[in-house]
């Protein structure tokens, strides 16, 4: 026993993928397989056959480990291999000293914010996490770009990652949703999907943050995304190979549908695709919601004096409010949110929406950043909380399943930056997300 002494452990109680629940406890037992913190996430050997293992993936594993916890004085991942599907997490975060701990799951998408936990105490959280593959029930594969291909949002494991201020651990169970709750699937471009690394971010990765276990969020946006290249690259197959009766689907195209040349998409076949796709929809019990695209930082002097956000994506947020109405659709008007949230925080002052740095402020940044399209963190977690804000709206039943589902955001009146901090990922890239 005297290298148990030695060596903190990180117990692992298995059970195969997807059919019960799985716990990881920090700290020796006899009665689980014990992980060493050396230990590694270990994908799966087809060819030898051995069983993938869970441990700590992407960066080293925690610094600060004692008997009962695994913390650590900058972020880390971990990974355990999972078959497609929903799953429920249980994480109870808690150190010898006081922590305050934010949680991501796969392509960073946020689960909880700034958890704290006093020394030597501990706080339980919950949450749901959607695990998906490219394979398509029935045939097929989702056409993926180049930078999906090593993605955390398509692999088969599931990945958690703990950051903040000493973040820390003390037990992950991981077990499959009981009661079938419902999925929201959301289908979208650059400013929707689960932008992997800093400094860009979107609103759907911020999305699951707002709810409960009550409900699942399958972000399946990706960037450059037109409402047409979704169709052709078998993503609404995807989504429609799962959705079932009791889910929502929203959609948020325009921003690339928009833009001349072969990727082009006209107003009307976008109308049409968006009717093919609500009838299939409803024809599965689910619910359609169609979100109008949030506006990019486009700001001129108007008639009155003022300085306002210009309509640089019409006609298609007012082609999608029509269609919403003469076709009974919920919506979302998050193009009029967002013009109300820019304009609230003012021009120049709205850059801290978006993904503006100065030269030198990442590794390697040897010119300035400037995009008035794509978020940062708290921008996109500003316009999640649009999002929520147009669902409670819509009277949509989902908002019942909310953190906070009392909590009404107004645009005009924002959050602070600093109210909103999220300790960055420690992966960074800042080629621009993909465009048409």
């Amino acid at each position: 026993m005297q290298a148990a002494k030695k060596t903190f452990l990180l117990a692992l109680m298995f059970i195969p993928a997807a059919l019960h629940a799985q716990t990881w406890t920090c700290g020796p037992t006899l009665e689980a397989v014990s992980l060493e913190q050396r230990t590694r996430f270990i994908p799966e050997n087809i060819a030898a056959h051995t069983p993938a293992k869970a441990g700590w993936d992407l960066t080293t594993g925690p610094d600060l480990m004692s008997a009962t916890s695994c913390a650590a004085s900058r972020s880390f991942f971990f990974s355990a291999p999972m078959a497609e599907g929903n799953y429920t997490v249980t994480v109870v975060v808690g150190s010898d000293d006081a922590s305050v701990t934010t949680i991501k799951a796969e392509a960073r998408r946020l689960m909880a914010r700034n958890v704290t936990a006093r020394a030597d105490g501990e706080q339980t959280v919950q949450f749901n996490v959607n695990v998906r593959g490219p394979n398509i029930a029935g045939g097929g594969q989702v056409r993926r770009k180049p930078r999906e291909i090593d993605s955390l949002d398509w692999d088969s494991k599931l990945t958690l990652e703990f950051a903040g201020d000493r973040p820390s651990v003390r037990s992950i169970t991981i077990a499959p949703v009981k009661k079938n709750p419902p999925t929201v699937y959301l289908a979208g471009d650059s400013t929707v999907v689960d932008q992997e690394t800093e400094p860009w971010a979107a609103w759907g990765q911020m999305l699951p943050s707002f709810f409960g276990t009550g409900v699942t969020i399958a972000n399946d946006a990706e960037s450059g995304e037109t409402i047409a290249s979704f169709e052709s690259e078998l993503r609404f197959a995807k989504i429609f190979s799962t959705l079932r009766k009791g889910d929502y689907l929203l959609f948020q195209f325009a921003h690339n549908d928009m833009k001349p040349g072969p990727g082009y998409v006209s107003p009307e076949k976008y109308v049409a695709l968006l009717r093919n796709y609500i009838a299939m929809a409803r024809e599965r019990g689910a619910t359609p919601v169609l979100v109008t695209s949030t506006n990019r930082r486009t700001f001129a002097a108007g008639g009155d004096g003022g300085v306002h956000i210009t309509d640089s994506l019409a006609p298609y947020p007012q082609t999608m409010r029509d269609l919403a109405a003469s076709d009974h659709v919920a919506l979302i008007d998050l193009n009029a949110m967002s013009k109300t949230l820019y304009e609230a925080i003012g021009e120049p002052d709205s850059r801290s929406l978006f993904v503006y740095a100065a030269a030198g402020t990442y590794p390697g940044q040897t010119e300035a950043l400037h995009d008035d399209t794509h978020f940062n963190s708290y921008g996109a977690y500003e316009l999640a909380r649009c999002v929520v804000l147009g669902m409670q709206q819509a009277k949509l039943p989902l908002v019942k399943f909310l953190r906070a589902p009392n909590a009404m955001f107004d645009p005009a009146h924002p959050d602070a930056p600093a109210a909103v901090a999220l300790p960055p990922t420690p992966f960074v890239d800042l080629s621009k997300p993909y465009e048409r």
